[in-house]
């Protein structure tokens, strides 16, 4: 942390909000059990000025067709508490379910952000898919590209960027006011940290990343994106502490070296399916949340690229 001047705003910043309840965000949580995802709304209660952060599209992959249960429980609470959404935020370009954001920003506004590296992920599984001249490489399917250390507004709540790579290249945490939102990079401490096996994922990248986030203070509210029920808990769970992931996490706790962590995590990637999702997810997601241009019939295609992966 001693060189790390980002890292540095991002806990004076969160130091800040933990001295004073009113820098402070209000933060609501929908869990999509179907995805194991879970999607926030997290305002400012003296402006009622809101982000969303990894929103879910409903998707049903043997038919092909989508639904907007999970976003419109989103949009009800959006409206119900009269905020005014002024950031869609994607975490990454999830491998296991379809942004919303789109859906949501037709509704209720709101610019859509992603990280800058969203580019080399573009670039990546563009070729993948095949996906041709006519999709841009830039980025330009958001309305934002976040650098590392770039900070933006809330309403009054400060908000800052942090670059975490590791699961995906383009893995970003979101901390506003005295609340990170680290999307894949770790799990509850009973379950661990995410996969790094993924194109352009690396376990030793992923490590540095958390024990960035883990360099955080103490109190430091952490907000996951997804829940997977270890073994041995009964409820779904999606907060948790700097402090409590230092002590507890079973598989970056302090002590754990990063030779430790590689092997550990490269042996048990191994052994993981691909998520069920993930053809039609990233194609859709490096595509800002929109769905590949109808062809002659009116109808969107998802390619199933075979035998590529």
């Amino acid at each position: 942390m001693a060189d790390d001047q980002n890292l540095k705003n991002a806990a004076s910043q969160i130091e800040r909000a933990q001295a004073d309840k009113c820098l402070r965000p209000s933060i609501a949580g929908f869990f999509d059990e179907a995805t194991n995802t879970v999607s926030y709304v997290v305002h400012d209660p003296k402006t009622d000025e809101a982000a969303i952060i990894d929103s879910v599209l409903d998707f049903e992959a043997a038919s092909g067709r989508t639904s907007n249960g999970s976003a419109d429980r989103i949009i009800e609470y959006v409206t119900s508490n009269n905020l005014k959404v002024i950031w869609l935020i994607e975490t990454h370009a999830h491998a296991d379910h379809i942004s919303a954001a789109p859906y949501l920003q037709e509704r209720l506004g709101g610019k859509l952000a992603i990280g800058r590296d969203i580019i080399r992920v573009q670039e990546v599984f563009g070729k993948l898919f095949n996906a041709g001249t006519d999709f841009e490489r830039d980025g330009s399917q958001f309305d934002k590209l976040f650098e590392d250390g770039e900070t933006f507004k809330v309403g009054e709540l400060e908000g800052i960027a942090l670059h975490v790579p590791g699961h995906t290249p383009a893995d970003m945490a979101f901390i506003i006011g005295d609340a990170a939102f680290v999307g894949d990079t770790i799990f509850m401490p009973d379950f661990g940290t995410a996969r790094a096996d993924f194109p352009g994922g690396d376990a030793g990248q992923l490590f540095r990343s958390i024990r960035r986030l883990l360099s955080l203070p103490d109190e430091t509210r952490l907000f996951l994106c997804h829940d997977y029920k270890a073994p041995g808990r009964d409820e779904y769970a999606w907060e948790t502490t700097v402090k409590q992931q230092r002590e507890e996490n079973v598989h970056v706790k302090d002590g754990v070296t990063e030779e430790d962590f590689v092997a550990m995590r490269t042996d048990r990637d191994r052994t993981l399916s691909m998520p069920k999702l993930i053809m039609p997810s990233v194609q859709v997601n490096i595509r800002g949340g929109r769905l590949p241009d109808p062809e002659e019939n009116g109808v969107s295609y998802i390619k199933i690229p075979v035998n590529a992966v």
